[in-house]
């Protein structure tokens, strides 16, 4: 529309964002402490604003009205009046123009200017000051949708937690360099569906893709002034908006089609999701959305001096999620992924913040208990990532069932056990076995345990094996930044190497780690490009590189080594289909017997013995057997035992009773060789795992 009413009428404050009826534009903007709100209309190139109308309603302290004839496509944005009292948490500035938090679309981009800051950025006050300069020119503008996408024939895989095996990949990262897609969808969601994508992973495996934030975020100013970009996304500006630079095209349905084929493929999409903080910084960072609106509300504040954010997050501020407004603004845009979008579930950074209160981490804080009881969003698959910077910030297992939780003990302790540190056998142990000391609590499952090796925060697979010092001198830090104690090792020589001998010995080391990982109890989860041996070069904190260095090299699935790491991947995640009890749905601890006078899990050295506590603890255990057996509903008892051989040297494994005809599945060792049978006893080659079968009938059968 091009003439716009003097005023806006009532509309109504349900529901917030900007709602289009057939009739025209409801506009509803909570904000407990504002004492007006002034909802400003641009042309279509988002460059001139053509209306500045107050919303004539306050509601329950939410502001709204509504425009007549008004339509999708309608670009808009805030301006809030209120108290200028840092001193007291308000930093309202109505001449900053704010981003909806309800937007689902944005026109334009972040354009970092002093003029975004609501104070002086260099004036004398510091924060304290106020800043009169329109900051309207250099910000996104919010667009009003309407979205109608026919999801009636969409059928959701549902697949159980006991079989899901998860893969992480960056949206844009994962197709920029496929060129089996049109140049123009490379890095796009549109490729997320290409049919080489989807049969790479299914061929893998795979059941459930974990897509890095794909909401939209900024550009962090520092990084673009010394030529790098924000890659990872860890840097939210709209919870309801998808990333912009992510489409090939106009249209959202673009990504809506991409998980509609992903379905059909029946395999799951759930994201990444950031709503510990958002990309506005601490109380010196700029004015673009929540703070604008009511910062006092959406910021946790230091109680005695509320003039300065909380960080719980280290990325300068928190968001309140102890405020009911500010947990439905988290529910509302999970919600709208779920049902518009067709997501699957959510993984959620930082997820410990999101069960902070005034006293401490909560497993029963509103936030879990709103997710818990929703119809839509308790049916989903739900990913807490257990820590924060706070105090009290690590809370592995404590979560609420419905949970699963990024396990980093599995991790470490398994990195651990690889590279040849002394004493992990008995930690190990725990960890193969689901991390029942963790998890066994409140009817929890061995699922809730998410075990990785890697993921996107570190060093790649290939990396781990290959590096003992990060690499990170292209993000511009001096080699500072990322972590310092990855427990990896590079066997002899640091970065790529023409030793055969080293490489022969990384091979196996790292398919000794896959072997560890299928054959857990727990839900897996592999890092996209792992399975084929991408390498960051050392990089192990590579946040900041949109370039070759993050983006999947699909040409090394052309080489024979990324072919065969493949081969031996798929295996292993075939493996753990086909055998069930390689992913029991209950908590093993040896007190249960299937029959044959084997019991449910069994733990035993190299001699073929129990370990005695002794041996839990002798510090050059490097030697590790599991059994875990199952009655099938045939009647017979099937028994998976797992060889593990940290050491440098062979070591023969006796094999315990019962006798029976026993299969070699998987050799990580011997990665092409097929299934063959063996007797009581096993060479185990240094670095390497085996998983053996026997299958038996019951003797009362």
């Amino acid at each position: 529309m091009s003439h716009f009413p003097d005023r806006l009428e009532g509309g109504s404050p349900y529901p917030l964002g900007a709602s289009f009826d057939g009739l025209g534009v409801n506009f509803a903007l909570f904000s407990a402490n504002a004492d007006r709100v002034e909802l400003c209309l641009f042309d279509p190139k988002g460059k001139k604003e053509l209306a500045r109308l107050t919303l004539p309603e306050c509601t329950d302290e939410v502001w709204h009205g509504y425009l007549p004839d008004a339509r999708p496509g309608l670009l808009y944005g805030y301006r809030v009046h209120g108290p200028f009292a840092p001193e007291q948490g308000h930093r309202f500035n109505p001449n900053k123009l704010l981003l909806d938090p309800y937007a689902r679309r944005l026109s334009g981009s972040l354009r970092w200017n002093d003029v975004l800051h609501a104070y002086p950025l260099r004036g004398r006050k510091g924060d304290l000051g106020f800043d009169k300069r329109d900051s309207a020119a250099a910000m996104p503008k919010a667009v009003v949708t309407h979205d109608s996408f026919d999801w009636s024939r969409d059928v959701r895989p549902n697949i159980p937690w006991s079989e899901t095996v998860i893969y992480e990949a960056h949206a844009k990262g994962l197709t920029r360099l496929l060129e089996a897609a049109p140049p123009q969808e490379r890095g796009t969601f549109a490729a997320l569906a290409h049919p080489k994508v989807i049969d790479h992973i299914r061929r893998l495996g795979i059941t459930t893709l974990e897509l890095m934030p794909i909401h939209a975020f900024t550009q962090d100013r520092f990084l673009q002034e010394k030529g790098l970009r924000n890659y990872w996304g860890y840097n939210t500006l709209s919870f309801f908006a998808p990333e912009p630079s992510y489409f090939a095209t106009d249209t959202h349905d673009e990504l809506r089609v991409a998980v509609r084929r992903l379905h059909a493929a029946g395999i799951e999409v759930i994201l990444d999701v950031v709503y510990n903080h958002s990309c506005e910084g601490s109380e010196a960072g700029p004015t673009l959305s929540w703070r604008g609106i009511d910062n006092a509300t959406y910021y946790r504040l230091l109680p005695d001096d509320p003039r300065y954010c909380l960080n719980d997050t280290g990325t300068g501020n928190t968001f309140k999620l102890t405020h009911a407004r500010v947990i439905q603004m988290v529910a509302d845009s999970l919600r709208y992924w779920a049902t518009s979008f067709g997501v699957d579930g959510f993984r959620f950074d930082l997820g410990l913040t999101l069960g902070r209160t005034d006293h401490g981490f909560d497993p029963n804080a509103g936030l879990f208990d709103v997710l818990r009881q929703d119809p839509i969003l308790g049916r989903l698959k739900l990913i807490a990532e257990p820590w924060d910077v706070g105090m009290g910030g690590y809370q592995l297992g404590n979560f609420p069932p419905g949970f699963a939780e990024w396990n980093d003990k599995y991790r470490d302790t398994t990195r651990r056990f690889w590279r040849g540190d002394p004493g992990q056998r008995g930690d190990l142990a725990a960890r193969l076995s689901g991390s029942g000391d963790l998890f066994d609590r409140r009817a929890r499952r061995p699922w809730a345990s998410v075990n990785f090796l890697t993921s996107h925060d570190g060093y790649t697979l290939a990396d781990l094996v290959s590096y003992e010092e990060r690499h990170n001198e292209a993000n511009g830090e001096d080699n500072r930044d990322g972590h310092d104690n990855n427990l990896s090792r590079n066997w002899g020589a640091e970065g790529p190497t023409d030793d055969p001998a080293i490489n022969e010995t990384r091979g196996r080391v790292r398919r000794a780690m896959l072997t560890t990982l299928l054959a857990s109890l727990g839900t897996p989860m592999l890092v996209a490009g792992d399975e084929f041996g991408r390498t960051q070069g050392g990089n192990n904190n590579a946040y900041c590189q949109d370039n070759e260095i993050s983006w999947l090299d699909w040409s090394m699935m052309e080489g024979e080594d990324g072919k065969a790491l493949f081969d031996f991947t798929a295996r292993l995640i075939a493996l753990r289909k086909k055998h069930p009890v390689l992913r029991a749905s209950t908590f093993l601890y040896g007190q249960d017997t299937p029959g044959f006078g084997v019991n449910d899990i069994e733990w035993w050295d190299e001699r073929g013995q129990p370990l005695s506590p002794a041996d839990w603890d002798n510090p050059d255990g490097r030697a590790l057997a599991m059994r875990r057996a199952t009655l099938r509903e045939d009647g017979r008892v099937e028994a998976l035992t797992l060889l593990l051989n940290a050491s440098d040297d062979v070591i023969d494994f006796t094999l315990p009773a019962p006798s029976a005809p026993r299969e070699v599945l998987i050799d990580s060792a011997q990665p092409d060789r097929e299934p063959f049978e063996i007797g009581d006893a096993y060479g185990v080659q240094p670095h390497s795992a085996v998983l053996l079968c026997w299958i038996a009938e019951k003797p009362d059968a």
